[in-house]
């Protein structure tokens, strides 16, 4: 295939004397963006994001596409189709909030309930037990870490679209497990975006933490009278 598709689709570099897709590269380039956007709690976040989505899911099949790297991560591949449809959700729901709160940002971040908590707890580990044999049944490479990348980073997008403080959290606890994968496995850019993702974490956390003391204090009433304060 010729022209610029074509390109994007054969083009190499070479990391470290080994092959690495430019369209990974480019993948997780979308990826950053896209977080970038979220931690700012802008619309946009999604539909980008939707794109690095897209190519990356080429790039861990390599059974399918062709890829220099000698290993299939199926739950990685997975992962991004899982992406791409939680991604409509969000971007549905905040682009609601957003055309309801006029020019407040589309979300405003919130710390998950006791229950909603005890939710994301029982669906990551239920999503690893079960993500497990599957991906080892399909001849995934790590299977054990590739669940747990699949099933946390279905929980922290599902929490972005939500608003909890916590997804930020989750995203750190993938990204612990993704880079040294990605490095055994070879995919060099994405290990390296994980690393920034990793301190992108920190930063979103904190600035959600923040937001979240700010909306809190505004949406608690002010008693207007003397029996109400010592009531």
């Amino acid at each position: 295939m010729s022209g610029p598709v074509g390109w994007l689709l054969d083009a190499q570099v070479h990391v470290v004397g080994s092959p690495v897709l430019v369209r990974e590269i480019v993948g997780n380039a979308f990826g950053l963006v896209s977080a970038l956007l979220g931690l700012r709690r802008l619309v946009w976040a999604w539909p980008v994001g939707m794109i690095g989505n897209g190519l990356l899911f080429t790039v861990f099949l390599g059974g399918v596409f062709a890829t220099p790297q000698a290993h299939d991560l199926y739950g990685q591949a997975g992962r991004q189709v899982f992406f791409f449809a939680v991604s409509v959700y969000g971007w549905w729901r905040w682009s609601r909030n957003r055309r309801q709160g006029g020019d407040a940002p589309a979300v405003t971040p919130r710390w998950a309930t006791g229950r909603e908590r005890l939710g994301l707890l029982l669906a990551a580990v239920l999503g690893t037990a079960l993500g497990y044999p599957l991906l080892a049944a399909l001849g995934s490479w790590g299977p054990l870490p590739d669940a747990w990348i699949l099933t946390g980073s279905l929980l922290a997008t599902y929490g972005m679209a939500r608003g909890w403080v916590e997804f930020w959290l989750v995203w750190i606890a993938v990204d612990a497990v993704g880079v040294p994968l990605l490095l055994r496995g070879g995919f060099y850019p994405s290990a390296a975006m994980y690393l920034v993702y990793g301190a992108l974490c920190v930063w979103g956390f904190a600035a959600w933490w923040r937001s979240s003391r700010v909306s809190r204090t505004a949406s608690t009433p002010i008693p207007s009278t003397y029996s109400e304060v010592v009531a």
